[in-house]
């Protein structure tokens, strides 16, 4: 679960904020699907009283936000494993290309009949300054 930005701000994020440099406005809406480098995530109390540096403009998106229901981000990836289409009913939009391990095949599988090495890749929330 993601975090509110503002420093000493333990809360969950239930919004995001980016600034459109070029047309000086502060855009606030929900909570983005993926954090990037370049918003901030806030949460009710700090979205709720977000205010536009002095000649800018702030557009809000929703006017009201959320609390995340713990659990979420887990059920959406069981979600998304067991929906899963077979990959033998499905052509890849590339074609496969040579692994460099020797215990791997060509097309993703580890050389047994009808098995495929599934993948899951963990992704870390990247905290810097701000």
């Amino acid at each position: 679960m993601r975090r509110c930005s503002r420093t000493a701000c333990g809360r969950p994020a239930v919004a995001t904020l980016t600034y459109v440099y070029a047309e000086q406005t502060a855009v606030l809406g929900p909570l983005a699907t993926f954090a990037e480098p370049h918003t901030y995530d806030l949460c009710a109390f700090h979205a709720e009283r977000l205010t536009a540096p002095q000649g800018w403009e702030l557009v809000r998106l929703a006017t009201h936000f959320e609390e995340p229901t713990p659990g979420d981000d887990l059920l959406a990836v069981a979600e998304a494993v067991r929906e899963r289409p077979d990959p033998a009913s499905r052509k890849p939009a590339v074609e496969p290309y040579e692994e460099s391990h020797s215990d791997m095949a060509a097309d993703g599988t580890d050389g047994a009949a009808g098995s495929r090495v599934a993948h899951l890749r963990v992704m870390r929330e990247r905290r810097g300054r701000r």
